[in-house]
C-alpha cells in the first residue's frame, strides 16, 4: 500500500529566534532545532549559553553542525510553498500605487493582506499564512495593512504603541504608563480611537456646516453680483437714454439755431439781389437813352433833330426810384447765442429734474424704519412717546449718565445701526431755523464737545441762521439751494461709502459724501437746534416715507 503523502505544516520549520524559515539548521544536544546563524548570534550576546527553548544549561559551547534531514525538509516545504505562492498570486492582486505591497515578495509585490505589529511587517495572502497556524504566531497582533509600521512602535522604548493618554493626547507604550505617563488618564487604543472618532464627527459636522455656510455666502455673493451687473445694465441704459436725448436736444438746437442765423442772411442777400436787379434795370433804361441822345447829338438835319429831342423828352425824364435812402444794414444776431443755450439749459433742466426723481424714488426703496434712542439724548432733549420726535426743551432732566448718552452737545442718535446694505430715512424739517442731520459711528466720543466732520465720525449736513446751509466736510462747504427743504432724505450706501441728502419736495440732490470708509455700526444722528424762544421750537420729525 502506498503511502499518503504528507506536506507537513509550516510552524514545523519555523526558527523560534527569527520566526522564519530554518537556514542551515543545527540541532542542540537537548534536541531543538535553529538556524545555524540565530543560534551563534544568539550564544555571542548573552551571557549564559543555553537553549532558548527549554533553557538547559551547556558547561561548553555545542559543537554545532547542520542538520541535513531538516535542511532537506526545509528546502522541499520552501520550493512547495513558492509552487503554491506562485499558483496563487496569478488569483491575488497585485500592489498598485496607493496600495500597501507585501513586504516579503521579492519578485511581483502583492498586495498586503494584514500588517503585523510584531514583526512590523505586512503580509499578502500567502505570506500571511505563517501568522494565521503556527501557533507562536498567532499571538501576534495583526491589523489591516498599514505603511510605515515603524511609526507605531514607541520610539523610546521601542515598544508597541497600544494605549492612548487622553491627558496628553498622545498614543504610548505600556513601559510609558509607569514612567512618563504615570498618573495619567490612559485608556486602550480602541477606546482612544472611539473618543476621538466621536469628536472627530461633531468636528466634521461643524466643518461641514462651516463649509455649507461659506457655500451659501459664496452663492449669496454671485447674487450679489448678478444684482449689481443688472443694475449696472439699467443704470448704463437709462445713461444712455438720457445721454441720448441731451444729445439729440443739442443737435436739434444747434440746428435751428445755424437755421436762424442762415434764414436771416439769406432774406438779406434775396433783397440785396433784388435792389441790385431794379438797379440795373434801371441803368439799362438810362444807358439806352443815353445812346439814342449821343446820337441825335451828331445829326446835321435840323428837322429830325428836333422831332427826336421831343421824342427823347428830355426837359421831362421818366420818374426813378430815390435810392438815397435804401440800405441793407449789417444783420443783428445779438441774443440768439444766448436765446439758444437758454433753451438749452431748460431741456437741461427737465431731464436733471426727471433724472433726480427716479433717484429719489430709487433710493426710498431702501427706506427703513427710524426711531430716537433715549439712551443718547442729551438730557436736555424733549422726546416723543413713539420715538419719532425731538426738539429742544428749556430745562436740563436728570437722567442716568450712562456710557451711551451724549452729554455736552444737544443732539440723539437713533435706536437702529447699520454696518452694511443701504438706508434711507427721512426727517420733516419744516418752521425750523437751525438743525443737523446725518448719521455718526458708533465709536464717537459722547462726553467730549462734539465736531462734525468725517474724521470725527460724523456725515452730516446743517441749517444755520434760517437760510445758512452747510456740508460738515472737511474743509466746510456752504451750500447754495433753490428752495428751503421741507423734508430731508438722507441715504447711505455703506459699501460704496456714500451719505446722500435729498430735498424730498423738490427732488434735488442737496449734498453727498463720496469716498467714504465705514468700518464701524452706523447710526442716524439728529441735531433739532437750540430753541430761541420760539424761533425754532418746532420738532425734528422722523417721517414715514411714501
Amino acid at each position: 500500500m502506498a503511502a499518503a503523502s504528507y506536506l507537513p505544516s509550516e510552524d514545523q520549520f519555523l526558527c523560534s529566534i527569527c520566526l522564519d524559515l530554518f537556514t542551515d539548521p543545527v540541532t542542540t544536544s537537548c534536541g531543538h532545532n535553529f538556524c545555524k546563524t540565530c543560534i551563534t548570534e544568539h550564544w555571542d550576546t548573552s551571557d549564559r549559553c543555553q537553549c532558548p527553548m527549554c533553557k538547559e544549561a551547556f558547561t561548553t559551547r555545542p559543537d554545532l553542525r547542520v542538520n541535513t534531514f531538516i535542511s532537506e525538509m526545509v528546502a522541499q516545504f520552501r520550493q512547495s510553498a513558492q509552487q503554491k505562492a506562485s499558483s496563487s498570486s496569478s488569483e491575488q492582486q497585485v500592489f498598485k500605487p496607493g496600495e500597501v505591497p507585501c513586504d516579503v515578495c521579492t519578485e511581483t509585490k502583492l498586495k498586503a493582506l494584514k500588517s503585523c505589529l510584531v514583526c512590523l511587517t505586512s503580509y499578502c495572502e500567502t505570506h500571511l499564512e505563517p501568522h494565521l497556524t503556527a501557533s507562536s504566531l498567532k499571538r501576534h497582533q495583526l491589523i489591516d495593512p498599514v505603511e510605515n509600521l515603524e511609526d507605531r512602535m514607541c520610539p523610546k522604548h521601542d515598544k508597541p504603541l497600544e494605549l492612548f493618554c487622553k491627558t496628553d493626547q498622545t498614543c504610548v507604550c505600556m513601559l510609558c504608563t509607569v514612567l512618563d505617563h504615570k498618573m495619567h488618564d490612559v485608556v486602550p487604543l480602541k477606546e482612544g480611537y472611539e473618543g476621538q472618532k466621536a469628536a472627530l464627527g461633531k468636528k466634521e459636522d461643524r466643518i461641514q456646516e462651516m463649509i455649507q455656510k461659506k457655500q451659501l455666502k459664496i452663492e449669496e455673493i454671485k447674487h450679489s453680483v448678478d444684482l449689481s451687473e443688472k443694475e449696472a445694465d439699467r443704470e448704463k441704459a437709462e445713461g444712455v437714454q438720457v445721454f441720448t436725448a441731451l444729445k439729440e436736444s443739442v443737435e436739434r438746437n444747434l440746428n435751428e439755431f445755424i437755421q436762424t442765423i442762415e434764414g436771416k442772411q439769406n432774406m438779406r442777400m434775396k433783397r440785396a439781389e433784388d435792389f441790385i436787379k431794379e438797379l440795373e434795370q434801371e441803368i439799362s433804361q438810362l444807358k439806352k437813352r443815353s445812346s439814342e441822345a449821343e446820337y441825335l447829338s451828331r445829326s446835321e438835319d435840323h428837322l429830325h433833330f428836333l422831332q427826336g429831342f421831343q421824342s427823347l423828352n428830355i426837359q421831362h425824364p421818366s420818374p426813378t426810384k430815390d435810392w438815397t435812402k435804401v440800405s441793407i444794414p449789417p444783420s443783428s444776431y445779438e441774443g440768439t447765442v444766448v436765446r439758444a443755450v437758454v433753451q438749452l439749459e431748460e431741456t437741461f433742466s427737465k431731464e436733471m429734474k426727471k433724472l433726480l426723481e427716479a433717484d429719489v424714488r430709487r433710493v426710498q426703496k431702501y427706506a427703513v424704519d427710524v426711531t430716537l434712542d433715549p439712551d443718547t439724548a442729551h438730557p436736555k432733549l424733549i422726546l416723543s412717546d413713539d420715538g419719532k420726535q425731538v426738539s429742544d426743551g428749556d430745562v436740563i432732566k436728570i437722567l442716568p449718565d450712562n456710557p451711551e448718552r451724549i452729554s455736552k452737545c444737544t443732539c440723539v442718535l437713533g435706536k437702529q445701526s447699520f454696518s452694511s446694505g443701504r438706508f434711507y430715512f427721512e426727517v420733516q424739517v419744516k418752521r425750523k431755523t437751525d438743525w443737523d442731520l446725518g448719521v455718526a459711528r458708533e465709536s464717537i466720543n459722547r462726553k467730549e464737545v462734539i465736531t462734525l466732520s468725517p474724521q470725527g465720525g460724523f456725515w452730516t449736513i446743517c441749517l444755520r441762521n434760517g437760510n445758512e446751509y452747510k456740508a460738515d466736510d472737511a474743509p466746510l462747504v456752504l451750500l447754495s439751494l433753490k428752495s428751503r427743504p421741507q423734508k430731508v432724505g438722507v441715504f447711505v450706501d455703506y459699501e460704496e461709502g456714500l451719505v446722500s441728502f435729498y430735498d424730498v419736495d423738490a427732488a434735488a440732490l442737496i449734498y453727498s459724501f463720496t469716498g467714504c470708509s465705514f468700518t464701524e455700526k452706523l447710526y442716524p444722528y439728529f441735531y433739532p437746534g437750540a430753541k430761541c424762544g420760539r424761533k425754532n421750537s418746532a420738532p425734528l420729525i422722523i417721517s414715514p416715507v411714501t
